[in-house]
């Protein structure tokens, strides 16, 4: 399971500080940060932009290359931003993502044949509302692996998101659980190991007791490992989850066991 640090977001405001008076500095430390602590890749969530969203868009991605050659998730549902981003970055680099919303099928999809990156396709409906079960979204995996043929992209190409929903919504714990019955039947339903990938911290968003937040991710994570989860966007400062992943990982690989491994 490959651990994706979610820190790089907009919403952080040393982030959102940094952007808006283009000082690099800031972002560079937090992109090392990441990878010092671990992380397999960096999800750099620049949100929507605005004006001057090629720039700001350019800026961070050249500001998280200087100091890393992770791979990189470019997040942002703005097609201008997304293709900045994509025509300068020298890293690995993964679209994130789509979803059957028509203005992201448009502007999104194309740019993953057009730059041969890999695109995370989310398990949403076409209003981008959450699907009421794993049926609704195995229905929607196959129609995104549909459009991603008829675009002449390679479907190991695709990254699928099955989207967890905080708990505390009405239906929270049932469509957690509906996210592993999807992870786990993925491969059979498209017919080949598709990659998955799956935001861990939706699953305590809106939580104000830390400790309670760090124990749900601790008890959720392992259940999203032994449903074959490929890719887990997570805190990477969450020390005690991060233990918990990597932990997860040296059981997946199978090798001689050490207790100096861990």
């Amino acid at each position: 399971m490959m651990l994706v640090a979610d820190n790089m977001q907009v919403i952080n405001a040393t982030v959102s500080k940094a952007m808006e008076d283009m000082n690099s500095g800031p972002i560079r430390a937090l992109a090392a940060k990441c990878s010092a602590r671990g992380a397999h890749a960096i999800d750099v969530n620049s949100g929507p932009l605005g004006k001057g969203a090629k720039q700001k868009m350019a800026f961070l991605i050249e500001s998280v290359q200087e100091v890393t050659a992770l791979p990189i998730l470019i997040d942002t549902a703005n097609p201008v931003a997304m293709e900045a981003g994509l025509a300068v970055s020298r890293n690995p680099v993964i679209i994130n993502g789509f979803s059957l919303e028509p203005v992201k099928m448009a502007g999104i999809l194309p740019l993953a044949k057009k730059y041969n990156a890999d695109i995370i396709g989310y398990l949403l409906n076409s209003d981008s509302s959450v699907p009421l079960d794993s049926g609704e979204r195995l229905t929607i995996a196959s129609q995104l692996l549909a459009a991603i043929e008829e675009e002449g992209i390679s479907p190991e190409r695709l990254i699928i998101d099955p989207v967890i929903v905080p708990l505390s919504w009405e239906q929270g714990t049932f469509q957690a659980m509906e996210v592993l019955s999807t992870l786990k039947l993925l491969p059979e339903v498209l017919g080949y190991p598709v990659r998955t990938i799956a935001g861990l911290s939706n699953l305590t968003s809106g939580s104000k007791c830390y400790k309670k937040s760090i124990w749900m991710e601790n008890i959720y994570l392992p259940m999203l490992a032994t449903a074959n989860l490929s890719m887990v966007l997570l805190n990477i400062f969450h020390d005690e989850t991060v233990a918990v992943a990597k932990t997860c990982r040296i059981l997946e690989e199978g090798k001689i066991f050490s207790w100096e491994s861990i």
